[in-house]
């Protein structure tokens, strides 16, 4: 008998996303972590940290499961945009955004049934056009920004402010699907 799958967030983003390449998790258990970066703390470190600390935390609840733990950054440099709960928060997000490269980067951690832990940080690129006021304006009045990593969903309306994506679409939505799959059946998931 396969060993169920835990699944480590609350992300409806996340959800779709594996059930895109056929994974439906058996259970869906938040872990609820302190997500503040720690002093001089690197978007990358970030990223990989918070998506362990979900991934152990869970673990400890559910004895002999896979434990899928995920966060996602997006970073200017070496600064860390929030997750905007605000409108004025996502507003800075977008102007920090408007004309640049930036770098989300993924976090993925699996916690296999018999302990084992393996990591994984995907980093991709995208370039924004440079945003006027008015297209800013129209796009925080939708609210699609609420509790998004830089302000913005890139499946949804923002998808009009992307020139170039670098790397793992999936990533940019909330989870690298080619590589959380290789953790999966790395671990053994889904093999009899």
């Amino acid at each position: 008998m396969t060993a169920s799958f835990i699944l480590a967030s609350a992300s409806p983003r996340r959800l779709d996303l594996l059930a895109q390449i056929g994974i439906t998790p058996d259970t869906v258990d938040p872990a609820d972590i302190d997500e503040t970066p720690l002093p001089g703390e690197l978007p990358g470190p970030h990223a990989l940290r918070l998506a362990e600390s979900k991934a152990l935390l869970v673990a400890s609840r559910h004895a002999g499961a896979f434990v899928l733990g995920a966060d996602t950054v997006v970073a200017c440099g070496r600064r860390i945009l929030p997750k905007a709960d605000i409108i004025d928060q996502a507003r800075q997000c977008l102007r920090l955004l408007s004309g640049r490269r930036h770098r989300v980067l993924g976090g993925i951690c699996l916690v296999a049934p018999d302990g084992r832990v393996t990591r994984r940080l995907v980093t991709t690129t995208v370039t924004f056009k440079s945003l006027d006021q008015a297209e800013m304006d129209a796009y925080l009045a939708g609210g699609e920004w609420q509790g998004k990593a830089g302000g913005y969903a890139i499946q949804g309306r923002a998808a009009v402010f992307v020139r170039y994506v670098g790397g793992s679409y999936s990533n940019v939505v909330g989870l690298a699907l080619h590589e959380t799959y290789g953790l999966l059946r790395g671990q053994g998931y889904g093999q009899p």
